[in-house]
């Protein structure tokens, strides 16, 4: 009996998640390695696929053969020893079937001659048996003989088959105990033997298959570092296979790259006459039209530019005199004709809309060309709001609109420019008013660590999912039937998106229809730190 080992004990009483824990924190960052390099690398998913593919056929072959070989060699060694055993007892039986020996001593010699005699038959066993059946009744008795320790292996079943007769020989596999302990295969053979005068006995051969197990383990070794083999080099050639393959793609994906980022005289080496070569010249045919397009396209966007930047410069000169000379005749509108003043008043309103949209068709110029500049001072974003409500104060009280300021939290400091935001804060404003249907507008500041946030929010017709996801566009409108008191040129919002996003901010928008609408203005507190997240939430908090 063996004493209790502490150390198993004290590890069985630790919690196997703890235990498991401390077994895989070691290998954790090689195996999140593997992983990794798993996920992300076509060689190796496509190589280690292969090799578990090919160790799963090879153990299903190896498994199989091994099976088939072990059995093939233990059916040739048991009916190679069975033959032995039927010529020795046949030989045993036949010795004694001709002996004159009548008394128990001359029999005993006969026995002993006999079984020696067995030795040149039988040349392969390692122990012998002679025993007396249990069931003899005689006036006289040999003596067992037993040799090799082999009546040690021979089982109560084995000898009850012997002893009833109905076959010529029966056997039995057994482990042979060797010298050091461990068990060997072999075959225990037993037949019956009839000793006139003496009556029934049993003869038993052991038979040691160590040799086959040998065979067997020898087979066995080689089939398994021919496969280990066989494995390697199918992984070997998987990876030379594919490296053929994947370095074309891997070429083609770099060009991609490179192309993606501006380099539009990049193309792929053309080699060959295979498949990869006529994706190499699909590719390059694709990469020589889209360069073709997008020059095109790019002396286009530079022509446009260029155009609506001269059209507006050319355009400041006529239109100054133009304002001049209607400013000259709407200040002297009461002195005309009702007929005549309405016409002035008509070409004050259309010159004033007219100087509006060449200043936004400037700006968004500017925008277009990349060559707009910020002018960043610090900014209290509440006082910014409160004088762009100023200034929008006569606007809504034509429209019977009430302009609230709510500021929980947003008297802090920023890093803007003053003149675009305040420009913001007033296309906001003007589009709340316009379609706020007379409701009250809410100007709600907030402020958190890495953001400010504006957020007008009217209560007007608002709009579906389809036209707040285009509100941004230039030029669009979402009822170009409505008639409109502002003046707008539709393209308000879209300079107010370029101006927040010169900021290094976002304008988002949300609106149902019947619930209005809210703006929200998100800036950065300092350049270049990103937002965290906004101030105000959206949807806002009365939205339904």
């Amino acid at each position: 009996m063996t004493s209790p080992r502490p150390a198993a004990a004290d590890l069985r009483q630790i919690p196997f998640g703890i235990r498991l824990a401390g077994l895989t924190r070691a290998p954790r960052t090689a195996y999140e390695a593997v992983v990794r390099a798993f996920r992300r690398s076509l060689e190796v998913r496509i190589v280690a696929i292969t090799l578990l593919l090919s160790a799963f056929a090879m153990l299903g072959t190896g498994t199989y053969m091994t099976y088939t070989i072990g059995n093939g060699l233990f059916d040739a060694r048991v009916e190679q020893v069975t033959e032995q055993s039927a010529r020795a007892t046949e030989l045993a039986q036949s010795t004694f079937d001709t002996t004159t020996a009548a008394d128990d001593s001359a029999l005993g010699l006969v026995q002993l001659s006999v079984i020696d005699r067995i030795g040149s038959i039988a040349t392969s066993y390692s122990g012998i048996a002679f025993l007396r059946a249990t069931d003899t009744e005689t006036n006289f008795a040999l003596p067992d003989v037993v040799r090799g320790n082999a009546d040690t292996y021979v089982s109560d079943e084995l000898r009850q088959r012997v002893s009833s007769g109905q076959e010529d020989q029966y056997w039995q596999s057994v482990s042979i105990n060797g010298d050091s302990g461990d068990g060997r295969p072999g075959v225990v053979v037993g037949s019956a033997v009839d000793v006139p005068g003496a009556g029934a006995y049993e003869l038993y051969l052991l038979y040691d298959l160590s040799e086959v197990q040998q065979t067997l383990t020898f087979v066995q070794g080689t089939m398994a570092f021919g496969g280990m083999a066989l494995i390697l080099l199918i992984g070997a050639v998987t990876w030379i296979v594919v490296q053929l393959v994947i370095a074309p793609v891997r070429i083609a994906a770099e060009t991609s790259s490179k192309l993606a980022a501006g380099h539009l005289e990049e193309r792929i080496p053309e080699r060959g006459e295979d498949v990869i070569a006529t994706l190499a010249h699909s590719f390059n045919e694709m990469a020589d039209s889209l360069q073709h397009q997008i020059t095109e396209l790019a002396g286009l966007s530079r022509v446009q530019q260029r155009f609506v930047s001269d059209v507006s410069h050319e355009l400041r000169t006529p239109l100054t005199t133009i304002r001049l000379a209607g400013d000259v005749l709407y200040d002297q509108r009461e002195k005309f004709e009702p007929t005549t003043a309405r016409t002035a008043e008509l070409l004050h309103t259309q010159v004033e809309r007219f100087e509006s949209l060449l200043t936004d068709l400037l700006e968004i110029s500017r925008y277009d060309a990349r060559a707009v500049e910020i002018e960043r001072e610090p900014v209290n974003l509440v006082k910014l709001a409160e004088d762009a409500m100023g200034g929008m104060e006569s606007l809504a009280e034509r429209k019977g609109t009430e302009l609230r300021l709510v500021a929980p939290g947003g008297h802090f400091e920023a890093e803007l420019d003053a003149r675009r935001i305040r420009r913001i804060v007033r296309n906001l404003l003007a589009n709340a008013i316009e379609h706020g249907e007379g409701k009250p507008i809410e100007v709600i500041v907030d402020s958190n660590e890495t953001a400010v946030a504006l957020a007008v929010r009217d209560h007007g017709v608002g709009m579906s999912t389809a036209d707040a996801s285009r509100v941004f566009d230039r030029f669009w409108r979402a009822d170009p039937s409505r008639k409109r008191t502002t003046g707008g040129t539709g393209l308000g919002l879209a300079i107010s998106l370029e101006d927040a996003a010169l900021h290094g901010g976002t304008i988002d928008v949300w609106s149902a229809p019947g619930q209005g609408s809210s703006f929200r203005l998100t800036l950065p507190r300092r350049p270049g730190v990103p937002i965290a997240s906004s101030p105000l939430p959206l949807p806002p908090e009365d939205a339904a």
